[in-house]
């Protein structure tokens, strides 16, 4: 096996350069330029019937010791392809590795594979899959144990300490936008508290197909291949290889750069990528609501015009910074009570997770009073911090709303119609049971909002 370099290199992050060497490992990149190149053997015969997404490395139907033989003469990282004279419409790579032939079913759907990765061209399926095979033979061992000896700590804290900065200055000039609502709950969400931060969140990784070089975040090594070379973080933008992946812990810090969305987004998620306690289009609706329309009759009931509702959607998703001047400037208050309603039917995870679901249902069932308010304080605390934290200021306001009932005619029980199947939908979609279920809802919000100080002591 060869021995990695005593040297090391710096990463690139897209969002900022990290000068702590060492890092990034090199050996994996070098080895990775030393793998046999890819050389196709043309075939000088005219075929008929030549499948179309084949060029002049096809042979038709030879044999295998046919192939064999020009694989020989060919020399490593030669390769063609032929049909198979038993089978018609099958067809074979042949390969020269290490000195020797290998054969593959090669398959085309609008792109060429072996499997599971698939490529655009024959060329980059060839090249991909030599550069494997002489990382796995010249690199075994050292890939088995390349986890053991992580970087991730050292990258996780530099990572920490610049979003952090650019959160400082994000947030600085979001100072603006955000609204602070008359409890003290809501005015611990915005400006100056970071304890979104601290939220567990697991990371989202997709297999990727890198451009360029990257090195895994968590091992340090070179992320070796042409496509599908490991996994990227969709909410964070962290790459790694997919067996480090299942190493890193559940502290994903998202970034708005990489979430590009407000609405539809999972809760834990947003408020990370925004650093702040609750979503900041709840902070802002609840307050503009608390400001001038408590007394507003049929508050939550009536429904705002759909064209303004989407026009402030999309202000929230492309211009936060003035949003906050939109919403105040909109007359109908049924228009941001629309808005936050629809911010919350679009979460992904509900608000009352699919999780925490059953337990509030169990708890609306109870007959005695006193063992319900047991029941619903325990399922309270289930929920995430984030779901929890917004969950306790949504309540919270519903409970102000509901003390203006005489205005605005919306009691407790009245709220809880209207956001019963907003805040809990069953796991299971719109079944039967789920129709079945809506009274349990109903019952459940209704009595968060009367007994809001003794469930979210």
């Amino acid at each position: 096996m060869m021995v990695q370099a005593d040297f090391e290199d710096n990463i690139q992050d897209s969002d900022f350069e990290i000068n702590h060497a060492p890092v990034c490992k090199s050996y994996l990149y070098r080895l990775q330029l030393n793998a046999p190149k890819a050389k196709r053997l043309v075939c000088s015969r005219y075929i008929d019937n030549k499948p179309p997404h084949y060029g002049r490395e096809y042979h038709g139907a030879i044999s295998r010791d046919d192939s064999d033989m020009f694989l020989r003469h060919g020399g490593d990282g030669c390769y063609l392809v032929r049909e198979s004279q038993r089978q018609q419409g099958c067809f074979t790579l042949g390969l020269r590795f290490n000195g020797a032939t290998k054969n593959f079913k090669l398959y085309y759907d609008g792109k060429h594979y072996i499997g599971e990765k698939r490529f655009d061209t024959l060329q980059d399926l060839v090249t991909d899959g030599l550069i494997t095979m002489y990382i796995d033979t010249y690199a075994g061992d050292y890939i088995a144990a390349m986890s053991s000896e992580p970087v991730y700590e050292k990258l996780s804290s530099i990572r920490k300490s610049c979003k952090i900065s650019r959160d400082q200055i994000d947030l600085g000039s979001m100072n603006g936008a955000l609204s602070l609502t008359k409890t003290e709950t809501v005015q611990q969400s915005v400006v100056g508290d970071l304890g979104a931060s601290s939220y567990a969140k697991d990371h989202h990784f997709k297999v990727t197909n890198f451009k360029g070089l990257h090195w895994c975040q968590y091992c340090g090594n070179f992320m070796w291949g042409l496509v599908s070379q490991g996994v990227k973080c969709l909410d964070c933008g962290l790459v790694a290889h997919k067996q480090c992946s299942k190493l890193i812990p559940s502290d994903c810090q998202p970034d708005m750069k990489h979430v590009k969305q407000v609405f539809g987004v999972d809760l834990t998620t947003i408020t990370k990528a925004q650093n702040t306690r609750i979503p900041f289009v709840v902070d802002i609706c609840i307050g503009e609501i608390e400001a001038r329309g408590l007394d507003s009759e049929g508050l939550y009931r009536v429904s705002g015009f759909s064209d303004d509702i989407d026009h402030i959607r999309s202000k929230f998703e492309t211009d936060s910074a003035n949003v906050k001047c939109l919403v105040s400037s909109v007359e109908d208050i049924n228009t941001i009570t629309g808005v936050l309603k629809l911010y919350f039917r679009l979460l992904p995870i509900p608000l009352i997770t699919f999780q925490s679901y059953p337990l509030f249902i169990q708890a609306a069932r109870c007959d005695v009073e006193k063992d319900r308010v047991n029941q619903l304080r325990e399922a309270i605390q289930s929920l995430p911090a984030a779901h929890y934290h917004t969950l306790n200021v949504l309540i919270s306001h519903l409970l102000r709303v509901s003390d203006k009932w005489e205005e605005n005619r919306m009691t407790a029980d009245n709220l809880g119609v209207i956001f019963g199947p907003t805040l809990l939908r069953s796991p299971e979609g719109e079944t039967l049971s789920s129709l079945v279920e809506l009274p349990l809802q109903r019952l459940a919000v209704e009595k968060m909002v009367l007994l809001h100080t003794t469930l979210f002591q």
